[in-house]
Parts: structure tokens; C-alpha cells; sequence
């Protein structure tokens, strides 16, 4: 609940006997209350001709009297005492062990020797409230400074609430709680003046906790005594009790959870289940934007929040589905996630290029090291063909957790679907061993929108050479095997997915501005051994794909060392067309 003080005030009218039966019925709020308390001395806080004069004197109690009120009230609450003068200021002395706060009205912290006097006690443990009714937000920031250096206190709380009786409404202050709260950062103490008879006079400090208030003063008087003064604005316990109660209900209902178990309840009983329109296969993913209808059923089975979630968490089909069916928990299982790095030594326009250095290492190795950053993968592998010539490949698989792999030298596909078979792969993270900079946080993106789409096939739409990959599923490489049997052209293994898009779904994505640029980093003629030498030199030992970046934002004399040079799949007609045609499903 909400720290709610007991303002006396005046109400006792000079009489002990009031002031004692008052404590007692309040008696029974303990925990988070405290009780305010106003000590004065008429002639420290008027002179004879003022007007309220004989009603200080009226009002005046001997110290030894406040001894005992205090010590009373300290037995179930918090006391604050309320320093007018000079006398308030002696209480406090005199029963500092027993005093937990003070606050000081608006017109008292213009009385620079009662702040000289409290200055001069030991107030480190305490609370301490200022008023600051018709101040402007400078003149609270002047105070603040110098009431929390000259006394400083445990903590200081503004107080929002003008004195006069009874308050109007729209003078109540609670327009100033969020700005005052904004500009200073403190918590906020509400006091209202608000006429006892009117219903705002127990739900304005409601209105006030809702706008941010965190502590609230109220006035209170006894319930079956006359009282002569502060009985305007001041509540009977029964009053009391209610707003109080209506102040713990309000703070429940904003501290509740955000979701409840009736609202979880009632979309379990109401969310429409996702009904496969079409059979699926295990080892596909799921796509519920089209591969589903949704309707209310009686059908057991997940629904689209569960399904998204496992979908996140990179699982998949591991049975069979038949059109019309619900999907369950035991239908999935986490995928089987590889990098293949395909590598051969044939290359003729840069010989052996997997075996130049990059730095100290070698370009596949460079490669492989990169790969195995990626997050979410199971396996690694490098793979090369059966041929004699790429056997010495095994020696630079850069860590033993890499596996080696040999198979057919010229169909890349079946290649990747021996070591798939062999590992039981169900999603491939494609790259060619001329990629050395592949980095984690483009991988990420594209795995992770490869399965929340559903997808076959996914990629970037943009990316600088040499950075982009390939998420294929295992079910659509075989199904690509089933058409050409013999793939040839298949190290173009792209064109078989996005030359085919009425058999595939493919899957485009936009990475962020941050990660695309036209700068080329694949490995494929001298100039690009030398450029990426000259990264690594910058950057070493260790670095990613933004630093990459940044250095060659800024240092074009590095960009401009092969830049010049064109991919021969996206410029050479003849292979083009011959791609078109070999690739193509008919």
C-alpha cells in the first residue's frame, strides 16, 4: 500500500484528553502510516496583536506533555512532527529517537532561524517534507538545494497540497505532480484541504496516487467529539478507513500482473486453432500466415502463440501432418542446425586460393573460424571433393570440433546430402570456403526469419560480396535432387532455389542499413588477397563485420584495391543463359 500520514493538526483544540483518545483510534493503523504532529509556541510563532494569537495559546502544550504524546504514538506508527518556530524545533531535540520526519510548511522555510536551528541537529536519519505551495519551479529548486545541504537529511519528499480551508477543486495541486515529479525526481507527498462532506474528500487522494503522488497527508479528527478547529477538511475514522481502503484497492489494480489468469483463461477457451490446409512433411517448417486456416475447434492442439514459439526457438516438423489437422507439442523438435562450407582446389584465376594467408592463416581456415561463431548451429563442416587433389584439404579444418568431409567433386548438392544423411541435417547454412568475413549477426537475422517464415530458402537481398548466405532446408535440397538427379552447375546452387520459385518458398530479406554495403569481400583474384590482408592488419586479432566496416567507410585507398572487379555470374551473359537453362525445373 501507499505511505499515508495522519495529520492531527489542531483538531485536539488544546485538550489532552482529545489528543490521547484521538491516537487510540487510530491505533490500528500501523504499517505504512505515520502521524503528524504540530508543536508551537504562541509567542515563538506570533506576537500579541495577531489575530490567532490566543488560539496558539489555547493550542500550546508543555514539552514534557509532547514527551509522552510522542512517545504514545511511536508504539504502532511513524511520528513527523510539523516545525512552525523555534518550540517545534526543541521537541524535536528533545525526542530525536523518537521522531522519524519533519516537515516544513511553504511559509516556514522563509524562517531562515528555525532552518539555522534544525541545521544544527542530527537529521541523517530522517525524513523530511517541504511544502512548496505557490512556489515557481525555480524558487523549488532554490530550496530544495538549500534545505538538502544545510540539513541534510535521509531524504527529502516535495509536498503538493495548498492550506487554505476548505480547497477548491481546481486548487488542489495534482496538476503539478508530474511535472514537479519530471523536473526533480522525488517523491511526492499530497495533502488536500478538500470540504469533509464533499466525496472528493476521500477519493481527490486517490485521484493523486493516480497521478503519480506517492504519499498522502490527511487530516482526521475524532468521530463522537465536537472538534473547534481543523475540522473542515479533517475525516472521521470511518472516512478515513474508506479512502484508505479505496487507496489499496487502486494500488492492487495498477501493481497487478499484467496479464491474469482469467484473461489467460479466456483466450484458451476462444483462440481460434490453426488448421492445416495441406498435408506437411517431417522435416519441413511451418508457415502460419499461409499454410493454415483458423477456426474455433474442439480439436486438441496448439495454438498460434505456441507454434510462433517453437518456430523462434529454431524447431520444426518431425512427422508427418495430414491436411485439417492441429499441431501438438510432440509433432516438433529442435532442427538439426550445420554450416556446409563447400571447398575445392581448382581454381584457376587464383590457384589454391584456400590456402593463401589471410595474416597467419589460411583463407578457408579463415573461413572456418568465422563460421564457428555462429550461434544456434550444431555442426561445422568443410566440404571438398573425393579427388586426390583436395584431399590435403584436411589439414586446415582449423579446429578438431570441424568436420571433414569428401564426396562427389563436380555435384556440390550431393555432396551436401551424403554428409546431411550422414549427420541426420535437417536445416544448411550455406557458404563457400572465398567467404572469410561471414559474421554471426547476419547469420542470426536470416536463420531467424528462415524459420518464422516457414521458408525453403532464404537470403539477403543485400549484402556486400562475400557476406551473404544461403538458409536451406534439407527437405528442399532432396527435393531439387528429385528433378536433376545429376546436378550439374550445382556449385551455382542458388539458382536451382531462386530460379524455381513456383516450387520453392523463398524467402527475401532486407537486412538492416547497417550491414549492407557494396564493398566486395569474396576471394577470388589477387586484389582481393591484397585487400583483405590489409583488413587484417588494421583490425587484428580480432574483429566482425562492422568494424569491417567502419574501417572501410573511412579508408577508401583499401575499397578501391578491388573494386573494380566484377562476378562473372552476374556479368557473364553466356553463363547466365546457360544457368537459366540448366537450372530450371520444366
Amino acid at each position: 500500500m501507499n505511505y499515508v500520514i495522519i495529520e492531527v493538526a489542531n483538531t485536539h483544540g488544546g485538550s489532552i484528553d482529545y489528543l490521547n483518545n484521538l491516537i487510540e483510534e487510530y491505533e490500528d493503523c500501523k504499517d505504512g502510516f505515520g502521524i503528524k504532529f504540530q508543536p508551537l509556541h504562541p509567542d515563538e510563532l506570533a506576537t500579541p496583536d495577531f489575530q490567532w494569537y490566543p488560539v496558539y495559546q489555547k493550542l500550546h502544550f508543555e514539552s514534557k506533555t509532547w514527551q509522552a504524546v510522542i512517545n504514545k504514538s511511536a508504539a504502532t506508527k511513524d511520528v513527523w512532527i510539523d516545525v512552525f518556530d523555534s518550540y517545534g524545533v526543541q521537541i524535536i531535540e528533545e525526542n530525536i529517537d523518537k521522531v522519524y520526519g519533519i516537515k516544513l510548511q511553504v511559509s516556514v522555510l522563509y524562517n531562515f532561524k528555525v532552518i539555522d536551528l534544525l541545521s544544527k541537529l542530527n537529521l541523517s536519519d530522517k525524513k523530511l517534507i517541504i511544502n512548496i505551495a505557490a512556489l515557481s519551479i525555480e524558487e523549488i529548486d532554490f530550496f530544495l538545494n538549500k534545505i538538502e545541504n544545510s540539513l541534510n537529511p535521509d531524504e527529502v519528499f516535495i509536498e503538493v497540497g495548498f492550506q487554505g480551508y476548505p480547497t477548491e477543486l481546481i486548487d488542489s495541486g495534482i496538476s503539478k505532480i508530474q511535472q514537479i515529479k519530471k523536473r526533480f525526481n522525488k517523491k511526492i507527498v499530497f495533502a488536500d484541504h478538500i470540504d469533509k462532506n464533499d466525496v472528493y474528500a476521500v477519493w481527490m487522494p486517490v485521484l493523486a496516487i493516480a497521478s503519480g503522488a506517492d504519499i498522502i497527508e490527511k487530516h482526521v479528527m475524532l468521530s463522537n467529539v465536537e472538534t473547534e478547529y481543523d475540522h473542515y477538511s479533517s475525516l472521521i475514522k470511518d472516512q478515513f478507513s474508506q479512502m484508505v481502503s479505496v487507496i489499496n484497492e487502486y494500488t492492487k489494480l495498477i501493481n497487478a500482473p499484467f496479464i491474469n489468469q482469467r484473461e489467460t483463461t479466456y483466450l484458451s477457451g476462444t483462440i481460434m486453432k490453426p488448421l492445416l490446409k495441406k498435408g506437411k512433411k517431417a522435416g519441413e517448417l511451418v508457415d502460419l500466415t499461409n499454410e493454415f486456416d483458423f477456426k474455433r475447434s474442439g480439436k486438441n492442439g496448439l495454438n498460434s502463440k505456441e507454434i510462433l514459439n517453437l518456430s523462434g526457438t529454431f524447431h520444426l516438423l518431425n512427422k508427418n501432418k495430414r491436411a485439417g489437422e492441429t499441431l501438438q507439442k510432440e509433432d516438433f523438435k529442435k532442427a538439426n542446425i550445420a554450416v556446409i562450407i563447400a571447398c575445392r582446389l581448382k581454381s584457376t584465376r587464383l590457384k589454391d586460393k584456400a590456402l593463401l594467408k589471410i595474416g597467419d592463416m589460411t583463407s578457408v581456415e579463415y573461413c572456418i573460424k568465422n563460421a564457428c561463431k555462429f550461434s544456434n548451429v550444431n555442426h561445422v563442416v568443410l566440404a571438398t571433393s573425393d579427388l586426390p587433389s583436395d584431399e590435403g584439404l584436411k589439414d586446415y579444418t582449423y579446429s578438431e570440433n570441424v568436420i571433414f568431409h569428401q564426396g562427389h567433386p563436380e555435384d556440390v548438392i550431393q555432396r551436401y546430402l551424403d554428409i546431411i544423411d550422414h549427420l541426420k541435417i535437417d536445416v544448411v547454412i550455406r557458404v563457400t570456403a572465398d567467404m572469410p568475413f561471414i559474421d554471426d549477426e547476419i547469420c542470426s537475422i536470416l536463420l531467424r526469419e528462415h524459420f518464422e517464415s516457414g521458408a525453403d530458402y532464404t537470403t539477403a537481398t543485400k549484402a556486400a560480396v562475400g557476406t551473404n548466405l544461403e538458409i536451406i532446408n534439407t527437405t528442399a535440397l532432396k527435393k531439387v535432387k528429385e528433378f536433376f538427379p545429376s546436378a550439374a552447375y550445382s556449385e551455382y546452387m542458388t539458382w536451382y532455389f531462386q530460379n524455381n520459385p513456383e516450387h520453392f518458398k523463398l524467402n527475401f530479406i532486407e537486412l538492416p542499413a547497417s550491414l549492407v554495403r557494396d564493398y566486395r569481400l569474396t576471394l577470388d583474384h589477387d586484389e582481393d588477397l591484397q585487400m583483405f590482408n590489409l583488413i587484417h592488419q588494421k583490425l587484428q586479432p580480432e574483429f566482425g563485420i562492422n568494424q569491417i566496416y567502419k574501417l572501410l567507410d573511412e579508408h577508401a585507398d583499401i575499397v578501391a584495391v578491388n573494386s573494380h572487379i566484377t562476378l562473372k555470374y552476374k556479368t557473364d551473359t553466356e553463363l547466365i543463359n546457360t544457368l537459366n537453362e540448366k537450372t530450371k525445373i520444366k
